[in-house]
């Protein structure tokens, strides 16, 4: 129902009412005017704090992001270094290893040389030793090369001859005894290829008996021409210039070694025949000094004689100083009696003149 104005302004209590109601609507909108002046305060708060925090996360973002900027720069630039570095030195290790692959190839090259030069000169040491003469000469100048190394140049001769009209590669000058020892070289590499290179079982007893028969005759042939009694002494050496040669003989035919032995031949190869020169230096030495223990000994003796007579001339000298000696007393003794007669003569001069002086019978006694 509604209530007219002018009914409502009649009545009291409407008014109040109405008033009231008026009143209680103003402090409404006033309270909602003042909250939303504080929200709005509050609003522009927040974007102020939200402005401010924006621009203190930009400052923390953009100083991130410069320390990030230049940490990744000098990162970059330690491995750019690094890097760098590493390419240097791997251009160094790849320079050195081409200089060192260069020089090995080189040394390849001059050992491919050597082996050519190498295969040539074992070309012509076949078409040496396929020559029984140019095979001699060939152990002779061995021969000659070790002796010539080791022993003295008064302790050997080459090509010697002796009184049987042989003549002997080389003749080893010792005192008696053993006296000298003849050494010839011996080659027997036809029968030790055959015997080397043989298959079959018959071919190979056939060829260790050549290469035996072999041996043994020029065991035989020093025995009967290099050992004379009285000339040299009562062995020989055989000179085998190849080890392999002596180590099949030594391996394969020790009864050939044990025959020799009983000839006095001895079989010796560069190695032995070294060993052997160097013990005959030895001999050679103490010989040597045998003999210069000798004069020594008979410098001694001289010597010896010589303090004899230095011995008796002193007992001489000594004999001269007793007799000066015993003169030198005498003369001491007269000198005395001077001084004596002196003394009693400045006693009497002090004397009274008129007073006759009392002779001295012991000066008469003492003249």
């Amino acid at each position: 129902m509604q209530i007219p104005i002018d009914q409502i302004f009649k009545e009291p209590a409407i008014l109040i009412a109405a008033a009231a109601f008026i009143l209680a609507l103003i402090v409404v909108f006033g309270q909602r005017r003042d909250r939303s002046a504080d929200l709005s305060a509050q609003i522009k708060f927040l974007a102020e704090q939200q402005v401010v925090s924006q621009n203190q996360i930009t400052g923390r973002l953009q100083a991130q992001e410069r320390a990030l900027s230049k940490s990744l720069e000098e990162r970059l630039e330690v491995v750019s270094r690094r890097v760098g570095d590493s390419l240097v030195k791997q251009a160094s290790e790849n320079s050195n290893a081409l200089t060192d692959l260069r020089e090995r190839l080189a040394v390849i090259g001059k050992a491919q040389e050597n082996i050519t030069q190498l295969s040539s000169d074992v070309v012509n040491l076949q078409q040496v030793l396929s020559n029984k003469q140019t095979r001699g000469a060939f152990g002779e100048i061995q021969l000659a090369d070790q002796v010539k190394n080791i022993l003295p140049p008064d302790a050997y001769d080459f090509q010697v001859a002796l009184s049987n009209q042989t003549r002997v590669d080389c003749l080893l000058k010792m005192p008696n005894p053993p006296g000298s020892i003849a050494i010839d070289a011996k080659f027997p590499l036809e029968s030790f290829n055959r015997f080397r290179t043989a298959v079959e079982k018959e071919e190979k007893l056939a060829a260790r008996r050549n290469f035996a028969s072999d041996v043994l005759k020029h065991v035989r042939d020093i025995s009967e021409k290099y050992i004379i009694p009285g000339e040299t002494a009562d062995s020989a050496l055989m000179f085998l210039p190849a080890e392999a040669v002596y180590a099949e003989l030594h391996a394969s035919l020790p009864d050939v070694v044990e025959k020799s032995h009983r000839a006095r031949v001895y079989i010796v190869s560069p190695t032995t025949l070294m060993a052997t020169l160097n013990t005959i230096r030895a001999v050679l030495k103490d010989a040597e000094m045998r003999e210069q223990a000798g004069l020594i000994q008979k410098e001694v003796m001289a010597m010896n004689d010589d303090v004899g007579r230095l011995d008796d001339r002193v007992l001489k000298l000594q004999r001269h100083f007793g007799q000066v000696e015993e003169d030198i007393r005498q003369i001491r003794i007269s000198s005395d009696k001077v001084q004596k007669h002196a003394v009693r003569i400045a006693e009497v001069e002090l004397e009274d003149q008129d007073t006759p002086p009392v002779p001295d019978l012991r000066d008469d006694r003492e003249k």
